[in-house]
């Protein structure tokens, strides 16, 4: 793809993004219109749409923003590491390995936004590493790394549902964490996900070169001078750390890592350099839009995005297992 092409549709994508957040803290229970949205942003509103401005819509747009990056962006690095198509953050357990951090950060009684985080961040990283083990130690076929994840994804799951039966009070915390949604969503909260995000992004942005030979396999890497495995682990820690953080505030999202790259791949090819940053920023919108229309479908009660995006993504899903003979050129 021509660098020009590939620049017009990151500009597209991200001015079709920047239009899908504005338009979701405009629209809801109390419309706040563009005149409005400008006045509070000068401090002339008054301070009732002041408050759901600064208190509900502006952190709600940047940690669906956020989240969808990050969990596409994450769908992404796995694929490759893995040399997996089907592999992403929801499917192979990344999710509900840091679901049960979550939960079993509740079931302890530390609920500050840092802690829930780092939790989060080591159950995602614990599934993320017990899967590629699986993947390198039995020489696995592509799908039965798939069937692995799967299982995987149940039984930490499962240890989360134990978790949450056993204690009303963690099951009370973690009702909306495991649908996924943003309805409760603070700056407390989004802090400390968002900073390992956007430090995970930095760092992920200046290894593209690194990340295309580790996708290429091991005889390739070793043919430039890469070690390829030390990198897949790098890549591996960066992969767990932005689906953790995520998960940490938004819920289990589902099927964000896994159609969003996808997408991303059809439109401009398998290069980092390009699949990266194309797949943070569709991933965000993609989160935005969903989240603007879970609120707005059923007005004025709202349906957890967590749900919508299971109900997109389900027949995606199965429509991708269908073509995948046919490789990217289908998919």
């Amino acid at each position: 793809m021509k660098n020009k092409r590939f620049i017009t549709i990151l500009f597209g994508s991200f001015l079709a993004c920047t239009l899908i957040a504005f338009l979701g803290m405009m629209l809801g229970n109390r419309l706040l219109s563009p005149i409005k949205i400008f006045q509070i942003l000068f401090g002339q509103a008054e301070s009732t749409n002041a408050n759901i401005f600064y208190y509900s819509r502006l952190p709600r747009a940047l940690a669906s923003f956020l989240s969808g990056a990050a969990l596409a962006v994450s769908g992404a690095v796995l694929q490759n590491v893995l040399s997996n198509k089907l592999a992403s953050p929801s499917i192979i357990g990344v999710n509900a390995g840091a679901g049960f951090g979550v939960t079993l950060c509740c079931s302890l009684g530390i609920l500050s936004g840092w802690a829930v985080s780092a939790f989060a961040f080591g159950g995602s990283l614990l599934a993320v590493l017990m899967i590629s083990l699986f993947a390198s130690r039995t020489n696995a076929s592509k799908t039965t790394v798939i069937l692995g994840g799967v299982a995987l994804n149940s039984i930490l799951s499962a240890f989360s549902e134990s978790l949450s039966v056993l204690d009303n009070d963690v099951a009370m915390l973690t009702t909306e964490f495991r649908v996924g949604g943003f309805s409760s969503i603070s700056y407390t909260r989004l802090l400390p996900a968002a900073v390992m995000i956007v430090l995970s992004l930095i760092i992920l942005f200046t290894l593209f070169n690194e990340l295309d030979v580790v996708a290429l396999g091991d005889e390739t890497a070793k043919s430039v001078g890469l070690k390829a495995q030390k990198y897949r682990i790098v890549f591996l820690i960066l992969a767990a750390l932005l689906a953790g953080s995520a998960v940490s505030f938004t819920g289990l999202l589902g099927f964000v890592g896994l159609i969003v790259p996808h997408f991303v791949r059809w439109l401009t090819g398998n290069e980092s350099r390009r699949l990266i940053p194309l797949s943070a920023v569709m991933g965000g919108g993609f989160v935005c839009l969903c989240d603007t229309l879970s609120r707005l479908l059923f007005m004025p009660y709202e349906l957890p995005v967590g749900i919508l995006m299971a109900i997109i993504g389900g027949p995606v899903f199965v429509m991708m297992l269908v073509r995948m003979k046919g490789g990217y050129k289908k998919c």
